[in-house]
């Protein structure tokens, strides 16, 4: 292989936002293979068990709990030490974040007001997929100031944040106390290993596997027991930016991008559309999650960031322009990754499941198709869309 092609290939690899190349690229795969004579193959392996859960429970409850210790440590980071360390830094981001997730749940429950069986679902609009968007953002290439990607970065990190906070409140059905109890025992031996400074990592990641089978035990959902683990990884230290928090981040990255977000994908993404008829296309179910991405998201996005700068709450971002940021609110209605693993909490019923990642589905292409037009419209040099017949 050439020189130039090799240097190529680790930079594409080297990216933020590859991870989101790759997802895309997975979930096409899935919606193929589930609408092809390789479907029941696809199918029954998901449902088939290894060892005490099925390959489809391993996903979304193993490998999503190194997700979310990725996206856990990413939060810490940026709070303590990053683009969110202070309050003019996460002030916009912060409100734009408040309104994208308030604005489609609104929208979701306006649509299944006649349904409750739907209801449930209201919060799976609620949540950016950071990977994805970011891969939309670098196929824009030089079209996107890099505040605007910073800028989409801490929005969705926020969002995140909200979209594990929903999960813990509200998706919580049963609690089993005795496991609960020695989880909290688990999370006291993290803290105290924080609190004394211990630099290794393997300690953490030990006790961080038996919290997320005791959470797994308790009814909480496995995956936060990621996010309460990053909480305790040290960011600090004598090592300086090779703190504990720092190589865990940089060791899971590669990882969580190319691998466990791709298969999460791959794993959730399958829909079978034979069997369904034309009536699901406008099922609440559907309806609600699409329109919700779609103009819930950019509306909540964009009216809060507004108000924000208008009434002195926060600032724009050096050199963006209102359309930029526009094409932003516009972009955070791709929801895929997270969106999808609310709709597994959410619903029992497989009908509801299958026309909510529809409904995912298509606001999410939806949104990265308008996105993708609007950083596109020529702009003139003040950064606003050029009058036809202009200069």
């Amino acid at each position: 292989m050439p020189a130039r092609a090799v240097s190529a290939l680790r930079d594409f690899l080297r990216s933020e936002s590859a991870g989101g190349v790759l997802l895309m690229i997975a979930a096409a795969a899935a919606l193929v293979v589930a609408n092809s004579p390789l479907a029941a193959g696809y199918f029954h392996a998901l449902h088939a068990y290894l060892g005490p859960l099925s390959i489809e429970h391993w996903v979304n409850d193993g490998l999503m709990a190194v997700f979310f210790l990725l996206v856990g440590l990413e939060i810490k980071r940026e709070v303590v030490a990053g683009e969110l360390s202070t309050w003019p830094r996460r002030a916009l981001p912060g409100f734009a974040a408040l309104g994208g997730m308030i604005a489609p749940a609104l929208v979701y429950l306006v649509i299944a007001r006649d349904a409750p069986d739907v209801r449930a679902g209201w919060a799976i609009p609620a949540a950016t997929d950071i990977a994805f968007a970011l891969g939309v953002l670098s196929l824009l290439g030089p079209r996107v100031p890099g505040a605007l990607k910073i800028f989409l970065a801490a929005l969705a990190i926020i969002d995140d944040l909200g979209a594990i906070l929903i999960i813990a409140f509200f998706y919580t059905d049963h609690l089993t106390l005795w496991a609960l109890g020695a989880a909290a025992g688990v999370l006291a031996l993290l803290v105290a290993l924080n609190r004394l400074k211990v630099a290794v990592l393997w300690p953490y990641l030990l006790l961080g596997a038996v919290l997320w089978f005791l959470f797994l035990k308790s009814g909480v959902h496995a995956t936060l027991a990621g996010v309460l683990l990053a909480m305790t990884i040290p960011l600090s230290g004598s090592r300086g930016e090779h703190s504990p928090l720092h190589r865990l981040e940089h060791g899971l990255n590669p990882w969580v991008a190319y691998l466990i977000v791709p298969v999460f994908g791959f794993a959730n993404a399958g829909v079978a559309l034979g069997g369904m008829d034309a009536s699901a296309l406008t099922a609440p179910a559907t309806l609600g999650a699409a329109l919700g991405l779609f103009i819930g998201k950019q509306v909540g996005v964009m009216a809060f960031s507004l108000g924000a700068i208008r009434l002195g709450l926060a600032r724009r971002p050096t050199g963006v322009t209102w359309g930029q940021l526009y094409g932003v609110a516009v972009l955070c209605g791709v929801g895929f990754t997270m969106s999808l693993f609310i709709n597994n909490l959410a619903f029992q019923d497989a009908l509801l499941r299958e026309e909510t990642k529809i409904g995912v589905l298509a606001g999410s292409v939806a949104s990265a198709l308008l996105a993708w037009l609007v950083f596109c419209l020529p702009r003139d040099k003040a950064g606003a869309p050029a009058q036809a017949g202009s200069n």
